[in-house]
């Protein structure tokens, strides 16, 4: 799997001019389930509520979405797949099956709600329209198998 994280101070994603996920101050986490391969989604559901992203009294970045109350927003991104080291339009070929990146992000989510009070996701394979208020700027860039 691939992850690029937001810190935000609110998000929301659309499809077709509905809101189907929306959150205040947290993580919106763009997620690819990649190779076909099983991830250790324990890991990942621990990464996404624990990664001390967030300010502490000093400014240092020593608090979690744990911590601060924060909520999450998963959007899966096929995107993230792409490898972009030759030729000039991006190759998707690294992206999981999309049954399979479907079950495993849902099983991601599940994970997650068992770590915070509000988690809420995108429309897998929808045309998505997302928002955000990036706070910091923070982005994270994840990857682990």
């Amino acid at each position: 799997m691939r992850a690029v994280l937001q810190r935000v101070l609110k998000a929301k994603v659309s499809v077709a001019g509905e809101v189907v996920g929306q959150i205040d101050q947290g993580i919106l986490a763009f997620v690819c389930a990649m190779d076909n391969e099983e991830p250790d989604l324990e890991w990942w559901a621990k990464r996404l509520t624990h990664l001390r992203c967030f300010p502490d009294d000093r400014g240092r970045m020593h608090r979690s979405l744990i911590d601060v109350g924060g909520h999450l927003l998963l959007v899966s991104q096929f995107t993230l797949a792409d490898d972009g080291r030759k030729g000039l339009r991006p190759s998707f070929s690294r992206a999981s099956d999309p049954h399979l990146a479907n079950q495993q992000l849902t099983q991601l989510a599940d994970r997650c709600r068992s770590y915070l009070t509000r988690v809420e996701t995108g429309r897998f394979g929808a045309d998505m329209q997302v928002e955000m208020i990036n706070n910091g700027p923070v982005t994270l860039v994840i990857d682990h198998v």
